[in-house]
């Protein structure tokens, strides 16, 4: 495999944008509105005044909102895969309604990955490239996904990676104020050694997979600098073909595909990042303090999980106190269960259990005008561990907590739960 594969060369020919140097600062291009895209290579530039007018005129926009990142370059992101203020206000609001439902701006202090995270998740920072950027290494070819899927729910498994890229943004804002340089991007190596063919075609691993690239491209736009994908073998243009229509095009034209011919990737990586910012293993001369070339210190190599991890081996228990329903399957396998909330900031709690397999729900206002939803439409692997939450209900009125069977169309499931409504300890 070349250095860049020839679907990467095409991507890069067909594209509207222009090739740019890694030499240059930035680079810049008008669209049709008269709007500016920049590829930032994280330099101290100011934005030129086309790029600070249209920052300006979004974060007038948008100045009902509580931004988590309130720098312009975050700001330009949003112009860059928006392309005009409107569209980049709309997908930006979308985006912020979605950190707010899901509880993202607090996850780095509220998420704490399990065990099998830890010790078996392949991934970890290992220095800064020659523009300043973190860069994090993925050894995804040792990911054992049919053992990480078995291992933990798919929203802890969301809620891991959401995590991992809140750190990652961290990480940004730290070197920013380290360094004094804007830096807003990563760059990122996949090592696809290891990969089999019977994991590429594994399809919860699919479905999963792609769910969350297209979360990436809703709500972090513009996210990496580079991302070097090595040793892949020949059949990794299935997992590409099947990605690349959720992927922006500037970020596909970010990529740089390598087989496992170390004499071509490894120079590609120290034209971008210096050697001693790179692990031995992959090039550079970074090595543990005993010598491991891997620095299995910065990051683990990942390995097949043992099934003493598995969830299937420890479900959980219904609590006495617990309440049952049984659900039907297919279009009528709903339940709606009411509570009408007298007192603002009232806080509802649940737990609940399944047998039979997941379910849906969510939790909604409901009123003349219609419903709003307190927590969106979630499916989650209640017949594995116990599903627990809670949410504030803001003002008083008429509120539903809903179960949703519909997915299931010959599966009943018998539901356990307890839901309660407490006024917040705010109110007295």
């Amino acid at each position: 495999m070349a250095s860049m594969s020839v679907m990467d060369t095409q991507l890069s020919q067909r594209s509207k944008f222009n090739k740019f140097s890694l030499n240059k600062n930035n680079f810049k291009q008008q669209d049709c509105n008269g709007n500016y895209a920049q590829y930032h290579s994280e330099s101290n530039s100011d934005l030129t005044k086309d790029e600070l007018k249209a920052v300006q005129q979004l974060r007038m926009a948008i100045g009902d909102c509580k931004l988590h990142d309130p720098r312009d370059v975050y700001l330009l992101k949003w112009l860059t895969v928006g392309s005009d203020v409107a569209r980049a206000e709309k997908m930006l609001r979308q985006s912020l309604e979605w950190r707010r439902l899901n509880g993202v701006d607090e996850i780095l202090d509220t998420f704490k990955p399990s065990e099998v995270f830890q010790k078996y998740f392949p991934a970890g920072e290992v220095g800064i490239d020659k523009f300043g950027c973190p860069v994090f290494i993925y050894a995804s070819g040792r990911l054992d996904m049919k053992g990480l899927l078995a291992s933990t729910t798919k929203k802890e498994f969301n809620n891991f990676l959401i995590w991992l890229t809140e750190k990652k943004g961290h990480a940004t804002r730290v070197t920013s104020e380290r360094t004094g340089k804007v830096i807003s991007k990563c760059t990122f190596i996949f090592d696809q050694e290891g990969l089999l063919l019977s994991d590429v075609l594994y399809k919860p691993a699919m479905d999963f997979s792609l769910e969350f690239t297209k979360l990436m491209a809703a709500h972090y736009p513009d996210y990496p600098r580079r991302v070097f994908i090595i040793n892949a073998p020949s059949y990794f243009s299935i997992i590409f073909s099947l990605s690349k229509p959720f992927l922006r095009e500037c970020d596909v034209l970010k990529i740089k595909l390598f087989g496992n011919n170390k004499n071509e990737w490894i120079p590609a990586l120290l034209e971008e990042i210096d050697a001693d910012q790179l692990p031995a293993y992959y090039g550079g001369t970074m090595t543990d303090p005993d010598g491991d070339p891997k620095c299995p210190s910065k990051f683990n190599m990942g390995g097949k999980i043992p099934h003493s991890y598995y969830l299937c081996n420890k479900p959980p228990m219904a609590k006495d106190y617990m309440e049952t329903v049984n659900i039907m399957a297919g279009a009528g396998g709903r339940k709606k269960l009411k509570f009408k909330v007298d007192i603002a900031q009232s806080v509802m709690s649940w737990e609940f259990m399944t047998e039979g397999g997941d379910i849906g729900f969510r939790v909604y206002s409901k009123d003349s005008k219609g419903h709003e939803d307190l927590f969106p439409p979630c499916r989650v692997d209640s017949h594995l561990v116990m599903e627990e939450g809670q949410v504030i209900c803001n003002q008083p009125g008429n509120y539903v907590f809903e179960f949703d069977n519909t997915h299931s169309y010959l599966r009943s499931k018998k539901v356990r739960y307890h839901i309660v409504l407490q006024p917040s300890l705010d109110n007295f």
